[in-house]
């Protein structure tokens, strides 16, 4: 209270001096340039200028307030665009995450025109686009994505690779990729999705050429690495006993996809698997038995052991009697107790193939033990039993098929 006492007295004092300035002097200014004449007194003159002062700085403030308004008296002001391109990009990602791909297109496409960093928005609308199968479209803002963030050339190809993928255009996203593995070796999202594109199209020689580039540039963890390259393999394998040469499927290019294997390779089951499997496919049973033999001899596998009961070897008796000496490191082993029974049934050893077979069927329940079983009885005359088992491998064979609903039956 007491400031505001001053500051009135202060206020009335400074009238009073500038009254009693003006009532003593009243000044005298005179302005004239060509044919323009100004006369007035000191003070009148300083009260002018003060107006002029006082409108400029209105004049001043209103610009101002023009400029930077939220909306309320210009809408179209700096602030209120950077307030639309912001909710743009959130209405934008939220329809891209959740599909509503017209949405969001629109508004990313409006997002990444306003924005001085576009590439996420251009790349998103790409996105919905193709998924609208606007396929011009999409390239069109990938191709104007690369024109505003050039740096960006890798991640805009990837992207386009990967939506081209997405529309079955497999082709060009291989020669999408291509031309980025080229021009960036070390790109370690480039050989990722050329190993998937690979795979995907069946091409496992190309697959089996990436792999030490991919071993190198630690693209994909060890475990998964290892797994990739023995299906790489023993796909291979089955391309190449399916190639034809002289116009017949040829075994020598078998032979020479295995001849490629290192060494250890050739020892790991899958491989020694895939490989007999298509030698008894394509009719060299010896081979097959011999490659099996060898293979768990070294290293037993109940894999293995189960095809070695569908091979027909040169000597069938022997090949019972290495496969029996197997039996006494491994009695609880349902695949090979199932190729003993094979093996029986191969050299007409009707009851001891039922008791193999019948020991198997205790340790696990299978639908190809049941069906061989049900063979064996059927011939021996037990034709209750030999339904009952082909009845239970049916079954096992059907758990997979259970959860999918059957047709209704036709009212007549």
């Amino acid at each position: 209270m007491k400031r505001l006492y001053v500051i009135v007295f202060l206020v009335i004092a400074a009238t009073a001096a500038l009254g009693l300035a003006i009532a003593e002097h009243s000044g005298y200014v005179l302005v004239a340039y060509k044919s323009f004449r100004y006369e007035s007194s000191l003070w009148a003159t300083l009260a002018v200028i003060a107006v002029l002062w006082l409108l400029f700085w209105g004049i001043k403030v209103l610009v101002e307030l023009v400029m930077t308004s939220t909306g309320v008296v210009n809408p179209w002001s700096r602030r209120n665009r950077s307030r639309r391109v912001q909710v743009a990009i959130e209405h934008g990602q939220l329809d891209l995450a959740e599909g509503r791909w017209a949405s969001a297109q629109r508004h990313l496409t409006r997002a990444a025109e306003a924005e001085r960093q576009p590439l996420l928005y251009y790349l998103g609308a790409a996105r919905a686009a193709n998924e609208q199968g606007q396929y011009e479209e999409s390239d069109r803002l990938l191709e104007r994505a690369l024109e505003r963030q050039p740096q960006a050339e890798l991640a805009i190809a990837l992207s386009h690779a990967q939506l081209q993928t997405d529309r079955g255009d497999t082709d060009g996203a291989l020669v999408t990729l291509q031309a980025m593995h080229e021009r960036h070796p070390r790109s370690a999202q480039t050989l990722r999705q050329l190993q998937r594109l690979h795979q995907q199209r069946g091409e496992w020689p190309a697959v089996i050429r990436l792999l030490p580039e991919l071993r190198k540039d630690k693209v994909l963890p060890p475990a998964e690495l290892a797994e990739l390259e023995r299906r790489a393999w023993g796909e291979n394998l089955s391309l190449a006993a399916h190639r034809e040469e002289d116009g017949t499927v040829g075994l020598q290019s078998l032979k020479r996809a295995w001849e490629q294997l290192t060494s250890a390779q050739r020892q790991e089951a899958p491989l020694v698997l895939a490989y007999a499997e298509q030698l008894r496919q394509l009719g060299a049973q010896v081979e097959a038995e011999e490659v099996l033999r060898t293979a768990l001899k070294r290293n037993y596998d109940s894999h293995l052991a189960r095809l070695y009961g569908l091979v027909r070897g040169s000597d069938p008796a022997r090949q019972l009697q290495i496969a029996e000496g197997w039996l006494k490191e491994h009695p609880a082993d349902p695949s090979l107790l199932l190729t003993l029974g094979r093996l029986c049934l191969q050299t007409s050893l009707w009851g001891k193939a039922r008791d193999y077979l019948e020991s198997s069927l205790r340790v696990q329940r299978n639908p190809e033990t049941c069906a061989e079983l049900a063979r064996l009885l059927a011939q021996l005359g037990d034709t209750e039993r030999s339904n009952q088992l082909f009845q239970e491998g049916l079954g096992l064979l059907d758990e997979r098929l259970l959860a999918a609903p059957l047709p209704v039956p036709a009212k007549v």
